[in-house]
């Protein structure tokens, strides 16, 4: 884990640079930009966006201010979802990252309004970079869908709804695959556009991220099930208590813990077929995420 520990390290603090430098620049109401950085830099594994910067780095590409940008603006809609899930009106939570969640500190109304700022936000900063116009209005045209109604909007609402019924295996795998899964299919898709590969390169990215989104969630469903608050940095327990149908609860631990094996040992599988196809591709760090999934 040596090498992905030193890329995270490397990457990290220029992300978050990104990130704070932007909302500082471009946010004029002094308490919307406290609201906003309070969730910022409440930190985070910063997975979808280190996703980005390791498919960019995987093809041996010069990782570029403007793949920062790309990064950090997914970062920012991801954080604008987990203020707006923490809310009483959808998962009612009052600790995020150790920390009280957005709403607990600056109120509802400036808690939507933080959501708000870094959703629309990372939108402006995908459309300032210096990225060649066709690839910036297709990585828009992608973060919209990802973000959007046919993705995660998408898909919390499915999850809001499932907790009125039990949701079957593959209703479960819709619902994680449009909520969870959309984005992490953006950072992977984005890093081969920005990596300027072939559309048969990007499609295979994309299977990958597909199997990589459901582990992510299993894991994500296991964790919840059999860690503390401590280990967290949130309630655990939230999803027997909201009614949710998980895979745990679907397949039990055991059960579980397969089908989080199956998607990583396929992941493996999809990345050998880009290895296959593009000789320069270099796995190593997607590897090592998959590794973290099963270890983590």
């Amino acid at each position: 884990m040596e090498a992905f520990t030193e890329f995270r390290e490397q990457s990290l603090p220029l992300i978050e640079k990104e990130m704070e430098n932007f909302i500082n620049e471009y946010t004029s109401n002094k308490r919307l930009k406290e609201a906003m950085l309070y969730s910022i830099h409440a930190g985070g594994k910063r997975f979808r966006p280190l996703l980005v910067l390791a498919a960019i780095y995987a093809f041996n590409k010069e990782v570029t201010t403007h793949d920062y940008q790309v990064a950090a603006a997914l970062e920012m809609i991801h954080t604008y979802s987990l203020i707006h899930d923490d809310l009483p009106a959808m998962d009612d939570d009052d600790l995020r990252r150790g920390k009280p969640t957005n709403h607990k500190v600056f109120g509802e109304a400036h808690a939507i309004l933080a959501g708000d700022g870094l959703l629309t936000a990372a939108f402006q900063l995908v459309a300032i970079s210096q990225i060649e116009a066709n690839q910036k209005v297709l990585l828009i045209q992608l973060l919209s869908k990802a973000a959007g109604t046919q993705g995660m909007v998408a898909g919390q609402a499915g999850d809001l709804q499932g907790e009125q019924r039990s949701l079957s295996l593959n209703e479960l795998a819709d619902v994680h695959e449009k909520k969870t899964g959309a984005l992490i299919e953006f950072a992977l898709l984005a890093g081969g556009i920005l990596a300027q590969q072939p559309k048969e390169v990007v499609d295979l990215l994309g299977r990958f991220a597909q199997h990589l989104g459901l582990a992510f969630q299993i894991k994500d469903d296991l964790l919840d099930a059999t860690s503390s608050e401590a280990e967290l940095g949130k309630k655990v327990g939230r999803d027997e208590v909201l009614n949710k149908s998980t895979y745990p609860g679907l397949l039990g631990l055991n059960g579980a813990k397969e089908a989080l094996e199956e998607q990583l040992s396929l992941g493996n599988g999809i990345l050998e077929s880009i290895k296959q196809t593009s000789p320069e591709f270099q796995p190593d760090l997607l590897r090592e995420l998959l590794e973290q999934l099963r270890l983590g």
